[in-house]
């Protein structure tokens, strides 16, 4: 089989073109063509610089990243990008730019930037044009599927968002029957929630009352209340145990978040994280180890990032990590943490950056429903939740499986026909 394989450079198998500047004012918020800068998507326009499927190549910033953009799109002047009229062979490129370790290609050091001449000489052996095809369908299918998650999943959160809005924050159910008391007095409960919320099931709708009362936060669903937040949740920070002492690192085996692993998170789910440490080092932290299940809030730099811990997690210093209250369900915290963000952040201060400390978070006012609405939206969203929960576990396995394979398949150690049975025997 290597006899098949011949040897070229990247510059004459995937030439690198030059992105070209798009002005800040030049944006379209209203376009549909994604805009690629070195680090991914940065917004989106009107009008797109390449005809198809891209390849973009991190020029400066992120340096060597490699991106795929399925549709035409626009790479700014802080990237290349390679485009090829056969789609397959475009995405064997794609591949194959990911295995080289551009990002180490570094070839300024006051302005840190890839050199395309010095990208260019890079030699490859690349297969023929079957079998690049071959090995971009069966990394693709990997991808393909990890993206099918990513967007059920943001579908499933944004069900999720709108439930919390509907009940917690425009009270629709409460105005719905409120709408159908005044015309129907004498109804009863049962009935007037059947007539005001039809998509709704009965017993949870006849949870929520019928009139709108004041309060410190404006009206709200009589018989709710306004608590602090925490009442809600206890709320506690973490710190960094001295990164010189390595018995407090070595072999760790506690997860240590920092925002930086929420940042990377494509949804509020974090199941795993970067760094780990260690029971001395885990004893230099006074909020231990956090149960699975707390709600972490990123306090600074900037503050706002979210996830639900799935497993126990020991925090620095740059999070506000909430552990809920008896009756309070953790899905309720994370969704009005990310409803309430302006409002956090209005409690934050700082001359560097803003931060939102502990003191300052646990006094803002949330609007409370009793416990069995509470319970009512944790039953209702929970399945959405659990199956992103499910996305991101299945998504973590196919990209491992896919970070396995490239650099075999691309140097030709595992044979094509082997790894597509290999996937197949796993349904995929």
């Amino acid at each position: 089989m290597a006899g098949e394989w011949h040897e070229v450079t990247v510059g004459d198998f995937a030439p690198f073109a030059y992105g070209k500047g798009l002005p800040e004012h030049q944006r379209d918020p209203f376009g549909d063509i994604p805009v690629f800068g070195s680090n991914g998507t940065v917004g989106v326009h009107s009008e797109a610089l390449t005809s198809g499927p891209t390849v973009i190549i991190g020029r400066k910033g992120t340096v060597g990243a490699v991106h795929y953009s399925e549709k035409p799109c626009w790479p700014i002047d802080t990237t290349f990008y390679v485009t090829d009229p056969d789609t397959n062979v475009l995405r064997f490129k794609y591949y194959l730019l990911k295995s080289l370790g551009l990002e180490h290609m570094n070839a300024d050091s006051a302005v840190p930037g890839l050199n395309r001449e010095a990208a260019h000489a890079r030699k490859v052996r690349i297969p023929p044009l079957p079998e690049q095809r071959a090995i971009a369908h069966i990394l693709g299918t990997l991808d393909d599927k990890i993206e099918l998650n990513r967007r059920m999943s943001r579908t499933l959160e944004e069900m999720a968002r709108a439930i919390f809005k509907s009940w917690f924050v425009d009270f629709d159910p409460v105005r719905a029957k409120a709408a159908v008391r005044r015309e129907h007095p004498d109804w009863p409960n049962a009935q007037v929630s059947r007539a005001a919320c039809p998509n709704m099931k009965p017993e949870i709708a006849e949870l929520f009352p019928d009139r709108l009362v004041d309060s410190k936060l404006g009206e709200i669903p009589e018989g709710w209340e306004v608590k602090a937040i925490g009442d809600l949740a206890e709320v506690v920070g973490g710190s960094t145990p001295k990164t010189e002492r390595t018995e407090y690192w070595a072999e760790g085996t506690h997860h240590w978040v920092t925002p930086k692993d929420l940042s990377a998170l494509s949804m509020p789910v974090l199941l795993d994280t970067e760094r780990k440490i260690t029971d001395a080092g885990l004893a230099q932290i006074s909020s231990g180890l956090l149960p699975k299940g707390t709600v972490l809030l990123s306090s600074r730099a900037p503050i706002g990032y979210l996830a639900i811990s799935e497993v126990p997690v020991a925090v620095n210093q740059g999070f506000i990590a909430m552990k809920p209250r008896p009756g309070t369900s953790n899905l309720f915290l994370l969704r009005w943490a990310g409803a309430a963000h302006d409002e956090i952040v209005s409690h934050a201060n700082g001359s560097t950056f803003l931060e939102i400390s502990k003191s300052n978070f646990r006094p803002i006012r949330v609007v409370t429903p009793p416990t069995t609405v509470m319970d009512a939206f944790d039953r209702v969203t929970r399945p959405l939740y659990l199956k992103v929960v499910d996305h991101e576990h299945e998504s973590r396995t196919l990209a491992a499986l896919r970070d396995a394979l490239l650099p075999k398949l691309i140097s030709g150690e595992i044979r094509v026909k082997d790894a597509g049975r290999f996937l197949k025997d796993r349904g995929l």
